[in-house]
This record gives structure tokens, sequence and C-alpha cells, in this order.
């Protein structure tokens, strides 16, 4: 089915939000759709919470590798032209799936679709409506995104041509968001939706916490890895060595 998509989720110790993340992503899934999940080795029953689910295909990592391995794998199973990316504790909104598919299909060379997503607590009371508020508004191309990365993966979807070159991830890219975000902008087209069709959730588990505890150091190392691997992709793509979509367009939105 041409029009189907895949939502790639990846978990870790997630059961307690678990439930309402993945009823949200199944209501709006098509025939056709899949919906697969990576478990990074949880010890408290999320794999087989999950399980519980018909229709989710769970593949479970045989010890801890992280978030950016465990989507790695993850997003290497997807089958179908339109990939979600999903986190185990929020919550999807109505119309995620058609507003983001809607845009996919208006032009061949957008590669990233993200959109703004509401901030909520472990309760599920929204905190701030807009997420990409607190990053003064969405900039998606490279210059924007080495100094401020506003490409949430949760809030993101890639279509496959940008895996072909994205796949395998690089070593050392700080984030599997950043680097896809980074790599579509430059490659293809991003859309940005101002719609929130997601309700992002902070906590204290939370996989990724603020850039603004990070120290400066390590953001800057972060920056430079990201575009020297860059460099290196865009330049083994030149060679001819990955599969490549059928159409580039230079720029981003």
């Amino acid at each position: 089915m041409t029009d189907a998509v895949s939502v790639v989720m990846a978990i870790y110790n997630g059961r307690r939000f678990l439930t309402e993340q993945v009823k949200s992503v199944i209501s709006q899934l098509q025939p056709g759709d899949e919906l697969i999940v990576v478990d990074d080795a949880s010890t408290d029953g999320s794999a087989a919470l999950v399980g519980t689910f018909p229709g989710v295909t769970i593949v479970s990592n045989d010890r801890n590798v992280g978030v950016l391995r465990s989507f790695e794998r993850g997003l290497a199973l997807a089958r179908h032209d339109i990939v979600f990316l999903c986190d185990q504790d929020d919550v999807w909104l109505n119309g995620k799936r058609s507003a983001f598919v809607a845009e996919f299909a208006r032009d061949a060379a957008i590669c990233v679709v993200v959109s703004d997503a509401e901030l909520i607590d472990a309760k599920g009371t929204v905190i701030a409506g807009s997420f990409m508020a607190h990053r003064r508004g969405f900039a998606g191309n490279l210059i924007s995104t080495l100094w401020r990365n506003r490409y949430l993966g949760c809030a993101m979807a890639v279509r496959r041509t940008l895996l072909q070159i994205a796949l395998p991830f690089p070593g050392f890219i700080p984030m599997h968001d950043m680097w896809l975000g980074a790599l579509g902008s430059v490659t293809g087209r991003v859309v940005y939706l101002s719609t929130p069709y997601l309700q992002y959730r902070r906590h204290a588990n939370n996989l990724t916490p603020s850039t603004s505890q990070r120290p400066w150091t390590q953001l800057i190392l972060w920056r430079l890895a990201l575009m020297l691997a860059l460099v290196q992709r865009l330049a083994v793509v030149k060679l001819g060595l990955f599969r490549y979509g059928a159409r580039t367009v230079r720029g981003s939105r």
C-alpha cells in the first residue's frame, strides 16, 4: 500500500506512560500501517506491555545500547515510504498522521516534516502550548540547527529517501533527530507545521535533558562532530556509494 506509513518507537523502562502513548498512535493508524517498537533491554516489563496490543512489531535488543542505536535499528526495519519517529512517553494529538502525510504528498522533494508540540508534565497537564516558542520559533536550516537544534524527533517524520543516506548513523553524532534534520535540510526540503500534533512530556526520567544543562564545551564538540559527519556522509553520497533518492532539491523551508 503506497500511502501506508511506518511508526518507529524506541522504549526503555517506559511502562508508566506506554499505554497512553501506544493507544494514541494506534488510534490514528490505517490499514497497512505498521508500528515497530524497539525495546532497549528494559527490565520493567515494557516489552510485555506493548505485546498486549495487537499488530505491533516488537524487537528486543540483547543489551542496552542507547536511544541512538535503538532508533537506528527500528528505522532500518521500517518498510514504508513515510516513517514517523515516536518516543515512549508522549501523546499523539488528533490529525497528526493525516497532516504529515498530506505534506509529503504535496511535493516529492519534502524529506522531513516536523510539527510544534505542547509541553505536558508527568500527570498530563499542559504546562506550555508551544515547544518551539521555547526555541524562539522553528528554523530548520543547517546554520540555525548548529546554533540551536529545533528538530524534536518525536514530532518528526521522514521520507525513506532520506533514510537511505542517513543510515547507518555515524557513531559520533549528538542525537538521531538532529542528524536527520540537518541532513534533510541540505539534501531536500523541510516543512514545519505550526499546529501542535503532539504532547511532549517532560518529567524526571526523560532520556534527553535540556541542552541548557550541558557544558558549553560539549555542545561545541557535538556541533563539530555533526559537521564532520555531514561532510563525510555527503562526500560518500556524491561518490555514489549510497543509494539515493531520485530527486534532490537544495535548500529548506
